[in-house]
């Protein structure tokens, strides 16, 4: 096998690899989004919650909800985008 053969195989190996480890992170992350929005469904089982949470929010209309489920309602969500953003 020549070099430029050699050369060309290691990058082509190299290049799978990294694109493997890119599906391996994206799916990690969309378990993980799951597992918030599960949590979140818990949380507020009475909500009709899109795949979508900012969505969601921008959609939202206030004074729809009694004030105190309002806050509620609103810091759960927000704060279950914050933490797929950060992934924590």
């Amino acid at each position: 096998m020549s070099v430029l053969q050699t050369a060309w195989h290691e990058r082509r190996r190299q290049l799978a690899a990294a694109g493997a480890r890119r599906r391996r992170a994206r799916g990690a992350r969309e378990a993980f989004a799951g597992r918030v929005r599960g949590d979140l469904a818990a949380e507020l089982p009475d909500e009709d919650l899109g795949e979508d949470l900012v969505e969601s929010l921008d959609l939202y209309r206030m004074g729809s909800k009694p004030r105190c489920e309002e806050v509620e309602y609103l810091d759960l969500v927000q704060e279950a985008v914050a933490r797929m953003a950060w992934g924590r």
